[in-house]
């Protein structure tokens, strides 16, 4: 059979089955089908043979005749595909965009519906030489190409902008974690200042970032403050509240890590839990409590708390003396903090007080000397300043935190007396009693322009009772027994104690804080020395005193224990930011304005505080109160 023959015959099977067809327009390439409709639909395989198939027909097919050619192929594709439909269109999908380009993709020729239209209207369609290689754009179309991943990333964009899609990406939430992680706006204060981390980067192979230029202003602020820096920024009997015309070095819009605000006033807690140790010991040896019949096991019980709670807030703040060491110096150089520095050794005298009496009596001497040195160091510069003058002199800076710095005197020297030793004990008895005098008196004549102590620090007006309770048992240790000057110094601390507690309005109407840990270990202190009191003189009235003096502290450090862990853990709201160690190093310049208003509130406030101190129960002074913070708002 001659070519022209089988052309002839196959152009007649093609007429037929177009006759067989529905009339209606061929479908378009986009148009949604069942891949099960078509054999082979979507198939890299079979594609692929496919279009080997026709490859290899073009090649072999003579160019002289190429509408034959064209024939063949259309033939052989459907032969290839088993599908009664000539329009389905297969299209070549790589398994991996990456992994395929453009030119290595297979191109499948098709015909298009005008094509054969001409083809059938037209007899001689076929002896019309037809240029195969020149590409028109109704004869050829290429239609197998890879999906670009821009496509992705474009409709993800879409969909996050119309507002679809809901809630950040992970991306987003990503790059805020890492932005989190790279927050320098503390690097002032760290130990480090981020150096230790860049050298650990370039341990493991890592190209850090460039150090910012913000880091060098930051730097700049890590100087000694002076302390006219501290009294010219701060205000408020404690140095804790910052004026309105300062600023300060760390953000103000946003919580600071938790060891920049953990502040060293935390080991009150220690000398409060502490200290009841020693007043179950003492009422469990006492003679006059023994018809309380109170177990050692209590006293046991409560040293081992005590040590588990000083090594955890010991550690706290070593971790911040470590990480964050311009704010401890910070604190070290603030004129009021510097007082705290003395709890943490004040907590160890109070934990070798309140030990067992078995172990008690295995305690070595030179525990006694490691303990008094640091207090002794601390001593030489707190006392220095307050001699020497200038901004630190004790008039300036007198306030019942000081009364830390004298405790640590009478402590060491109850210790070292139950310990066997004089000299020493005897020396910083004498140095404590010295301080003591000029201290109380200087509080007691504080000036009326000094401001008064707001609310929230009347608790640390119970330090007052702390000295002479503990220098009566000091005493008592020294000469061996509770003699005169013992019960002079026992009858003080018990006057402040009564004075202080008749006043039940003084210590209402304000939120907690830590400062009220102040009330526990100066009463406990009352208590002991209460007990020891009532051994000398037995009789009932000092056996009830003892009993409810010890009840009130137990009880008030209970509830302020219970009370300090819901505020730390479950209200979070016992350690805010610490303001007083973020101050700047120069006074922020302010503008005429600014000035004018900073004055006239400086002046309100003098006028107010000179009405509270001329008479705080009259009712022209209530008036006069009201009427000034009318004129404010």
């Amino acid at each position: 059979m001659s070519i022209c023959k089988w052309v002839d015959m196959e152009d007649n099977k093609c007429q037929n089955l177009l006759k067989q067809d529905s009339p209606e327009e061929l479908p378009s390439l986009l148009k949604y089908i069942e891949s099960k409709t078509v054999s082979g639909f979507d198939d890299i395989e079979e594609c692929g043979s496919l279009n080997q198939q026709l490859q290899s027909t073009a090649r072999t097919t003579p160019t002289s005749d190429p509408v034959c050619a064209l024939a063949k192929r259309q033939e052989d594709a459907s032969q290839a595909t088993n599908s009664e439909r000539l329009h389905s269109v297969s299209i070549s999908m790589p398994s991996s965009p990456l992994g395929n380009d453009l030119e290595s993709n297979r191109k499948v020729l098709l015909m298009d519906n005008d094509e054969m239209d001409v083809s059938r209207k037209n007899p001689n369609f076929r002896d019309t030489p037809v240029d195969v290689s020149s590409k028109q754009p109704k004869q050829a179309k290429f239609h197998s190409q890879p999906i670009p991943v821009a496509v992705g990333i474009a409709y993800v964009d879409a969909v996050c902008s119309t507002g679809k899609a809901s809630g950040p990406s992970e991306g987003q939430l990503r790059n805020s974690r890492i932005d989190e992680f790279k927050d320098k706006s503390f690097d002032s204060f760290k130990t480090w200042s981020g150096r230790l981390e860049r050298q650990l980067s370039h341990l493991r192979g890592k190209q850090c970032d460039p150090e910012p230029e913000v880091n060098t202003t930051q730097n700049s602020e890590i100087e000694v403050l002076s302390v006219d820096r501290y009294f010219d920024a701060l205000e408020g009997p404690e140095l804790d509240t910052l004026k309105d015309s300062e600023g300060l070095v760390l953000p103000e819009d946003k919580q600071w890590p938790f060891l920049l605000r953990y502040p060293i006033s935390a080991f009150g807690m220690c000398l409060g839990v502490s200290s009841q140790a020693i007043l179950w010991k003492t009422l469990a040896t006492s003679t006059s409590t023994s018809f309380l019949h109170i177990n050692l096991s209590v006293n046991l019980v409560l040293w081992c708390i005590s040590i588990g709670l000083t090594a955890l807030i010991l550690l706290i703040y070593s971790l911040k003396f470590i990480l964050y060491f311009e704010a401890v110096r910070r604190e070290y150089y603030h004129p009021i903090r510097v007082n705290f520095f003395f709890a943490p050794w004040i907590a160890f005298l109070f934990l070798a007080l309140g030990a067992p009496p078995s172990l008690a009596k295995n305690l070595h001497a030179a525990l006694w000397y490691i303990l008094m040195s640091p207090i002794f160091c601390l001593e030489l510069k707190i006392y220095g300043q307050w001699m020497s003058g200038g901004q630190r002199r004790l008039s300036k800076v007198a306030n019942p935190s000081n009364h830390l710095a004298i405790v640590g005197n009478f402590v060491g020297a109850l210790l070292g007396a139950s310990m066997g030793l004089k000299e020493g004990p005897i020396f910083f008895f004498s140095v404590g009693l010295a301080h003591y005098i000029v201290l109380f008196v200087t509080l007691y004549q504080r000036l009326p322009t000094n401001e008064t102590l707001p609310k929230e620090l009347h608790p640390v007006f119970f330090l007052f009772v702390a000295a002479p309770s503990v220098a009566s048992m000091a005493w008592a240790n020294i000469q061996g027994s509770f003699d005169y000057g013992s019960r002079v110094a026992y009858f003080i601390a018990l006057f402040l104690y009564v004075s202080l507690a008749v006043r039940a309005n003084f210590f209402k109407g304000f939120r907690f804080s830590l400062a009220w840990w102040a009330y526990t270990f100066p009463m406990t202190g009352a208590s002991i020395a209460t007990i020891r009191y009532s051994s000398v003189v037995k009789n009932p009235v000092t056996q009830s005193l003892s009993v409810i003096l010890s009840a009130i502290s137990t009880l008030t450090v209970t509830a302020l224990l219970i009370t300090t862990i819901l505020h730390a853990f479950v209200f979070r709201d016992l350690f805010p930011n610490d303001i007083a160690i973020a101050i700047t190093t120069k006074r922020p310049k302010k503008s005429k304005k600014q000035f004018h208003l900073s004055s006239g509130n400086s002046d309100a406030k003098d006028i107010e505080a000179s009405l509270k101190s001329a008479g705080s129960d009259g009712e022209g002074t209530e008036v006069s109160l009201r009427s000034i913070s009318v004129d404010k708002k």
